[in-house]
C-alpha cells in the first residue's frame, strides 16, 4: 500500500474494487462523450471515472435523459440524438463477452454451430454498430479459455482483423478488456491483445492458463494500479455503500 491513506482505506483492497478502479481508467481523458456501461462493475467505473479525473463524461439512465451524479435528470437525450454520438464515435461503452478472441471479437450471441447452437444466448444486439461507429472496451467477471477464446462461434462485436479486413476503422476502437484477473488492450502483433496489468495476487501464468489463445506481454507486467484513498471513498461510502461489487467479483 502507498503511504498517505485515509483511515477509510487501511482495509486492504479487493479484487472486486481493483475491477472498479480498471474499469473507470477506460473512460480516462474521454471528453465530453456518452459513457454507456453494461453491467454492475462498468456502471460504478464509470460513476466514479466521473466523479475523479473525467467530470466531462455524460451518465445516462439507460433510456431517455442525461443524468447527473445522483440520478437527477439534467437533460433530455432523444434517440435521434443519440444515434449522432454513436455514429460520430461520441459514445464508449463498455460491453460484457460470452467469448472474445486475440484481435477483439465478441460474441453475446450463440455458442457452438451457427445451425445447431448449444446454447443461445442474447443475440447480436447492438454490438456491430457499438464496435464499428464508438470506442468499445470489454468486462469479463469470469476469466477462462471457455471466454477467452482462439476463434468466436459468432461474431457479434467487430475485432481488429475483419474491421480492418473491412476498411472500416475510421471510429473503430477497442480500448481496453477488463477482467477479474487483469487489464488488456490490443497492441500486441497485429492488433492482438496484450496483457497490460494483472491484478495484485494475480501471476501471468494464471493469466496465461486461464486463456485460450497465445497473450501478448511486454516484459515485466506491473499489478493493476492501486486506488486512490478518496476514490475508495467513493466506492465503498458513495458510489456501492452496500458492497454489491463484491458478489460479481470474489478474491
Amino acid at each position: 500500500m502507498s503511504s498517505g491513506r485515509s483511515e477509510s482505506a487501511a482495509t486492504a483492497v479487493s479484487r472486486a474494487e481493483y475491477c472498479v478502479v480498471a474499469c473507470a481508467e477506460a473512460w480516462r481523458d474521454n471528453g465530453e462523450v456518452l459513457a454507456s456501461p453494461m453491467g454492475l462493475i462498468p456502471s460504478f467505473g464509470a460513476r466514479l471515472a466521473k466523479r475523479s479525473f473525467s467530470p466531462d463524461l455524460l451518465l445516462t439512465d439507460g433510456e431517455a435523459m442525461l443524468v447527473g451524479l445522483d440520478g437527477t435528470a439534467e437533460g433530455w437525450l432523444p434517440y435521434r440524438r443519440h444515434l449522432t454520438m454513436v455514429t460520430g464515435g461520441r459514445r464508449h461503452v463498455m460491453m460484457g463477452a460470452s467469448q472474445i478472441d486475440r484481435f477483439g471479437n465478441q460474441n453475446i450471441s450463440c455458442v457452438g454451430d451457427w445451425e445447431r447452437p448449444s446454447r443461445q444466448l442474447l443475440g447480436v444486439r447492438g454490438a456491430p454498430v457499438n464496435t464499428l461507429n464508438n470506442p468499445v472496451s470489454y468486462w469479463v467477471p469470469r476469466h477462462s479459455p471457455r471466454v477467452f477464446v482462439e476463434r468466436v462461434d459468432m461474431v457479434s462485436g467487430v475485432g481488429y482483423d475483419r474491421a480492418e479486413a473491412a476498411g472500416v476503422t475510421r471510429f473503430h476502437r477497442l480500448p481496453r478488456v477488463v477482467s477479474d484477473l487483469g487489464v488488456f488492450d490490443f497492441t500486441g502483433p497485429g492488433h492482438s491483445m496484450r496483457l497490460v496489468s494483472r491484478h495484485p495476487g494475480v501471476t501471468v501464468e494464471q493469466v496465461r492458463a486461464a486463456t485460450g489463445f497465445e497473450l501478448a506481454a511486454r516484459g515485466e507486467v506491473p499489478y493493476t494500479r492501486e486506488p486512490t484513498a478518496r476514490e475508495l471513498a467513493l466506492i465503498r461510502e458513495v458510489i456501492d455503500p452496500g458492497g454489491l461489487r463484491e458478489r460479481e467479483v470474489r478474491g
